[in-house]
């Protein structure tokens, strides 16, 4: 099918996988319950504080849950203020995200979860044109733009993003705006054409821009950085190859400065507006830098520091493959038996290898083709300079970036298309041996011919692969939420027959929003029908016991009898089965456990 001669047609198709990707995102949107993070989105969209939920005494559900409460006379101020204050993001999504959640009526006094999630998802469809636009300036194939949007529909790694009120779709579509503007500098350099002002001016907005949203943006920008420099210094070789034969018999020290003279005089207007993108981008980025000081030394990110990635090599290598085996297809390994996520599991390694041999092939190709080998290398480039950073954070800084999938949006984009342009040769091999600028070696024709055994059907398979991964994450077998709260409230609800009491340790903000995870299931799943469980946050000292102490001191004044349930408070936990409160017993029944949470039941008499 000649996707060039019918640009309706090509319309129409973009238009069938926005569709399907707008179908997919909004699938069970609102069905899982939010974990920790989201509600960390939620409360600071409003303008509203973690700060004032009470600590070290007993509270009702209405209490825990105020601060989802949204309130009209909240401003713009009130964001900044408690996101700069109790968070370690910048704010330009929540900014909006206030504005869009104004939008919705509260959900029975509550945000509405529905409204926070159909933001992301929406940023999320709006991906799926916008990596059309990027391979097709790429590439300069709307065939590569056309598997990338297909691809981007039904990314499992996608749908998960889309489906959480966070700020990574948005951060998603601003670094793919800014690999276009990587792209057309790089031929620019090329060309030895100088940067147009009005993308100068474009760039360091987007830059600016994708730093106010994350600040793991800034990987993006090295990546960048270090493909710009490997293409000046590609160009500088060129340059230097093509130079008089004179000059080249010269000294050292004379060849060197005529060669970087002349580069240079032929080489400013490109690169003196590089600079200025680098200027102007600094600039912005360097309004953060109080903020981004703070964070190494902040309690809220301490988790990416725990442990040792060196010792465990193998498995934060084995994660980081399955976050980018999930950017393009899934199946169900969570909340099925084992020997079924076994089986899945066997599956997608073998596909995996299957499809390896394909994809090798379709990048080498495009390579060898004068028309896409500046978009291969760029974008090619950029997906490996940006893996190897994550490993350099990982393994030399010691912060895994391998624990949290979500981190790795910052290639995501990029793989997809660099994926869809080995991918477009495999669909068009037939018409590429026809109409073509090369003069095929036998090498590269046996690779054109190992493609042709393979054809449209790779393509097929792997795109309903990757749809059955969409399915898998909108129906919960993938990518669950780190906390459960609606399998544990259940349990709670049956294990106890006398008013509940919920107690944790208070280390950080992290702790109220893990109750509110269970305060929010508590009144979807019951309402009004069984009394509201009492919820206690007791503030942890690290050179006392006074977090203990405070339990025992609710727990005396509270009327019996009691069922005391400890969630993620292992001192109470140990001194309570110790038998050094004779008010409480543990319950003796052993229960299934439960992603998130360690919880112990201890019935209070």
């Amino acid at each position: 099918m000649n996707f060039t001669q019918r640009s309706w047609l090509q319309w129409l198709t973009l238009f069938g996988w926005i569709a399907i990707g707008t179908i997919i995102r909004f699938i069970n949107l609102d069905a899982k319950p939010p974990w920790s993070d989201e509600f960390a989105t939620l409360v600071f969209s409003l303008g509203n504080s973690f700060r004032t939920v009470p600590l070290d005494r007993a509270i009702a559900l209405y209490t825990l849950l105020q601060p989802l409460q949204p309130r009209p006379s909240a401003s713009f101020g009130d964001v900044f203020h408690n996101l700069m204050t109790e968070s370690t993001h910048p704010p330009v999504y929540f900014l909006l995200n206030h504005l869009w959640l104004q939008l919705f009526p509260p959900d029975e006094g509550l945000v509405s979860l529905w409204a926070a999630r159909a933001f992301s998802a929406i940023l999320g469809v709006a991906a799926i044109p916008a990596i059309f636009g990027l391979c097709w300036l790429a590439f300069r194939s709307r065939l590569v733009g056309q598997i990338a949007a297909a691809m981007m529909a039904v990314s499992p790694y996608g749908i998960y993003q889309a489906q959480e009120p966070r700020h990574y779709t948005l951060a998603i579509l601003i670094i793919i705006a800014s690999l276009a503007c990587l792209v057309v500098a790089t031929r620019c350099l090329e060309n030895r054409k100088p940067i147009p002002i009005w993308l100068v001016f474009t760039w360091v907005g987007i830059n600016t821009l994708g730093i106010a949203v994350h600040y793991f943006f800034t990987l993006t920008l090295c990546a960048e950085a270090i493909v710009l420099l490997a293409v000046v210094w590609k160009q500088f070789k060129i340059h230097n190859s093509q130079f008089p034969e004179s000059t080249v018999r010269a000294g050292f020290g004379r060849r060197f400065i005529d060669i970087s003279v002349n580069m240079l005089a032929k080489l400013a207007p490109t690169t003196s507006r590089l600079i200025a993108v680098a200027a102007g981008t600094t600039a912005g980025g360097l309004i953060w830098l109080p903020f981004l000081q703070s964070i190494p030394d902040n309690q809220m990110t301490d988790w990416i520091y725990r442990g040792n990635p060196f010792g465990s090599i193998l498995e934060s290598t084995a994660r980081f493959l399955a976050w980018m085996i999930s950017m393009l297809w899934l199946l169900p390994v969570e909340g099925v038996s084992q020997p079924i996520a076994l089986v899945c599991g066997v599956i997608i390694v073998a596909f995996l290898f299957w499809t390896l041999p394909i994809l090798i092939s379709g990048w080498k190709i495009q390579l060898w083709r004068s028309r896409s080998r500046s978009g291969t290398q760029v974008v090619g480039g950029f997906v490996l300079v940006a893996i190897a950073l994550f490993s350099i954070v990982t393994y030399a800084l010691g912060a895994d970036l391998s624990i949290a999938s979500r981190y790795h949006f910052v290639y995501f984009p990029a793989l997809i298309a660099i994926v869809s342009a080995a991918l477009a040769i495999c669909w068009d091999s037939n018409r590429l041996v026809q109409h073509t600028e090369l003069n095929w070696t036998p090498r590269q024709q046996l690779r054109l011919k190992f493609l042709q055994t393979r054809g449209k059907v790779a393509v097929v398979l792997i795109w309903l692969l990757g749809l059955l991964g969409a399915l898998t994450v909108v129906f919960n077998f993938g990518y669950q939420k780190i906390e459960r709260p609606d399998r544990l409230v259940p349990i709670m609800q049956q294990g106890s027959q006398n008013p509940i009491l919920i107690a944790t340790a208070h280390y950080t903000r992290a702790q109220v929003r893990e109750l509110m995870t269970l305060g929010w299931q508590f009144k979807h799943l019951y309402g009004s029908q069984v009394n509201s469980p009492l919820f206690l946050l007791a503030q942890h000292d690290r050179s006392s016991n006074r977090s203990v102490e405070t339990l025992y001191k609710t727990i005396a004044e509270l009327p019996k009898p009691l069922d005391l349930w400890v969630v993620n408070f292992t001192s109470a936990r140990h001194d309570l089965e110790e038998g050094n409160n004779q008010i409480c017993v543990p319950d003796s029944q052993r229960r299934a456990k439960v992603n998130g949470y360690r919880a112990k039941l201890f019935h209070c008499q």
